[in-house]
């Protein structure tokens, strides 16, 4: 597959229409954002400036360790659902989708190689569709040990799966990833092919198609998430389902347990999280992080949903977003509906720690910056990220209630709790 840099129906790319939103002082839009950390364009004067990232070293991005009592393993799947044709992958060929699976390792962990946020040449695709210099940084280290031996602890690990946003990737929310898969979580990340920027075994590196012909919803997300828990099902029966026959990690198939399965997604993933929940009842829990609630053509959720529902909020919130209101209107079990002070629709993701590395050797300006990761503290966002989801699956997958999802916090006091 040929990798093209996303642009409009007008041919302007993301970061200058990014760019004349800031400069006119408007609203960045969302459609525009794409990739969950591409960077908005420099003012010029900046970039004639010390700041030009021109010839200098990239950046070595870092993510921050997961606060959990375990080491983390993780293994890559290469998945292919035989059941749907992929007409653009030619005739013979399957919707294929590729994803990680993160989980509490051994002790020994340590002697595995750590793996990356993702690959160079997926970083190198990201970074280009947004008029950046290909090489400005390089991809931090995750806290995953590549096919570390799973821990055992004589019965199954609750699941969660995670749904990325509409143009992202599956490593953009490894924070939370790691986090819970470091107290005793197995969770699974996904590509959802066509809409994101992956990598396939074979070394191709694909890109979110960007034309009228090519458009996924949420409905779609959550179909690639149905298969993707199949496949879950398969791995704790004793088999495999990497279409390669890689072989999966000592202990991994004896850690899932598939009666205990949660979900979380952010934007369009976390509207697909509902769509899972209304049509799978397998999904016991679903947490939307700052999710659009658009399905697809329909425009709003108008199902009643009974399981435990979580939103973290920001551009999408109530009572400014109708479609979120609705939804809202529409969950009858638990429910909770929270929001950070200062956040954007970045916030609650790795955008916030990566972000702030990037806007020097980017070049650029605080307002630029700003337009990204909002008024919320770098370091509050991740300990936010880190306390609020492990939280809600501890409460719903693992019936360990805490104090912290019953009201304000002392120790998050810039967290509202919407009522």
């Amino acid at each position: 597959m040929t990798t093209t840099p996303f642009t409009s129906r007008d041919g302007m790319t993301r970061r200058r229409m990014l760019g004349a939103a800031l400069a006119a002082g408007t609203a960045v839009p969302l459609a525009a954002a794409g990739p969950a950390w591409a960077a908005p364009a420099p003012a010029p004067a900046v970039r004639g400036g010390t700041q030009d990232p021109a010839g200098s070293d990239p950046v070595r991005l870092t993510l921050p360790e997961p606060t959990g009592p375990h080491p983390v393993g993780t293994v890559e799947l290469h998945l292919v659902d035989t059941s749907r044709p992929d007409p653009d992958a030619g005739p013979g060929n399957y919707r294929q989708l590729m994803a990680s699976v993160w989980y509490p390792a051994r002790g020994d962990a340590g002697r595995y190689a750590r793996v990356p946020w993702m690959p160079a040449g997926v970083l190198r695709e990201l970074l280009a569709s947004a008029d950046f210099p290909p090489d400005v940084a390089v991809a931090p280290l995750t806290a995953g040990h590549e096919g570390a031996p799973a821990h055992r602890t004589g019965r199954g690990l609750p699941v969660v799966v995670y749904s990325h946003g509409a143009g992202s990737h599956r490593s953009d929310h490894t924070v939370i990833v790691q986090e819970l898969a470091s107290h005793g979580y197995v969770v699974v990340t996904v590509d959802h092919i066509n809409d994101a920027y992956s990598q396939l075994p074979d070394g191709r590196v694909l890109t979110p198609i960007r034309d009228d012909q090519h458009t996924m919803y949420a409905v779609d997300y959550a179909t690639d998430i149905r298969f993707v828990l199949d496949c879950v099902e398969q791995i704790a029966a004793g088999h495999n389902p990497d279409a390669g026959r890689r072989p999966l990690p000592d202990g991994l198939c004896q850690a899932l347990d598939t009666s205990r399965i949660g979900m979380f997604g952010w934007s369009k993933g976390g509207t697909a999280t509902a769509c899972v929940m209304l049509t799978d009842r397998r999904v016991r829990a679903g947490l939307s992080l700052d999710g659009p609630m658009q399905p697809g053509p329909q425009p709003t959720i108008t199902t009643d949903l009974d399981r435990p529902f979580m939103m973290m909020t920001a551009a999408f919130a109530r009572p400014q977003d109708p479609n979120v209101t609705v939804f809202w209107s529409h969950l009858k079990g638990w429910r909770l509906d929270v929001q950070a002070d200062g956040a954007t629709h970045h916030s609650y993701g790795d955008t916030q720690m990566l972000m702030p590395q990037m806007a020097k050797p980017a070049g650029m300006n605080d307002k630029q910056l700003k337009a990204w990761i909002g008024n919320l503290d770098p370091a509050r966002a991740v300990k936010i990220q880190q306390a609020y989801p492990l939280a809600f699956f501890d409460q719903h997958l693992r019936h360990r209630r805490g104090h912290l999802l019953d009201g304000p916090s002392r120790a998050f006091p810039e967290v509202r709790y919407v009522p």
